[in-house]
């Protein structure tokens, strides 16, 4: 493409993915966002949990001072905890509902506008719809939680059956979920992330396609899964060109022309940008900043064969 991505979208990065030692909100916080910060390749950054409240203090001001398009990661919050937003148990579905609502709250504090988040495990064939109706009231009660504070909610879709065994899931499900949720709640749309799509066992096409009319955020990274009992197996992120890995350039330049045909990409002359952010994380012995510039280099040879 002879047009550079400016003007059609804003590229991210998962600030808790690419420097891992942050997941748990605590370590170098806010060195390392203030480093993806002062990239200007970035026009945004997602973050997560922030323990100390003197760093997110500073983190706000980095925020404040930026002019990135933040988001604010609560699945890391989720899955530390092993809480279920679906879960059949009405006081476990709760525990799940009030530390999201906790993660609203930081958010806010932060001065951050969307939120995001996975739905709990995939209960299996005589549960799945008991699960799916609790998980829409659990989304409706948070987005009306959100909604007077001005945060837009936000469910990634996840693997059913390799590594998170998530309830959502499916395309056509993720789908049918956004459909219930925003009969109630203007405020919340979808998450899709190319890293997902091979462990979904899907086409990135037509899942984009399906969703499109709930689309809010899009993820682009690599998923390794048919080798066992390595780091990299399962959800875990790796580096594109990974031996083994499911995607690579043109993996990334065939996701990013779907992108464009469903219309998720387009040039925009006003408003806003939508984002596509990179997920990806350093494997053991690897270097955080050496796999940053391998996705900016990956993404600008992706983006000049569309």
């Amino acid at each position: 493409m002879d047009k550079l991505w400016h003007g059609i979208c804003k590229v991210g990065i998962v600030q808790f993915m690419i420097y891992p030692a942050v997941m748990k909100g605590q370590g170098p916080v806010v060195e390392t966002i203030s480093k993806i910060a002062a990239d200007d390749f970035f026009g945004s950054m997602e973050i997560t949990h922030i323990e100390d409240p003197e760093a997110r203090k500073q983190v706000a001001g980095i925020i404040a001072s930026s002019h990135m398009a933040v988001g604010y990661g609560a699945q890391p919050v989720l899955l530390s905890q092993k809480l279920n937003l679906n879960a059949l148990d009405q006081a476990e579905r709760m525990k799940a509902v009030n530390a999201i609502k906790g993660c609203v709250d930081e958010a806010v504090e932060l001065g951050i506008g969307k939120l995001a988040f996975l739905s709990g495990r995939d209960p299996g064939d005589a549960d799945r719809a008991r699960a799916f109706d609790a998980l829409v009231a659990s989304i409706q009660e948070i987005c009306d939680y959100a909604r007077p504070k001005g945060l837009y909610i936000i469910t990634e879709t996840f693997d059913y059956d390799v590594d998170k065994c998530a309830l959502i899931g499916p395309a056509p499900l993720a789908a049918r979920l956004a459909e219930k949720v925003k009969a109630k709640c203007a405020n919340f749309g979808l998450m899709y992330d190319l890293s997902h799509v091979p462990i979904l066992h899907e086409n990135a096409l037509q899942a984009l396609t399906t969703l499109k009319p709930h689309l809010a955020h899009i993820h682009v990274g690599n998923a390794q899964y048919k080798t066992t009992g390595v780091p990299s197996c399962g959800d875990q992120h790796p580096r594109f060109g990974l031996p083994g890995g499911e995607n690579d350039m043109a993996e990334l330049t065939e996701f990013l022309s779907a992108l464009f045909k469903i219309g998720y990409l387009q040039e925009r002359p006003k408003g806003d940008l939508p984002v596509v952010a990179f997920e990806v994380k350093p494997l053991p012995g690897e270097s955080s900043e050496v796999i940053l510039a391998n996705t900016k280099r990956v993404w600008r040879e992706a983006w000049a064969r569309l």
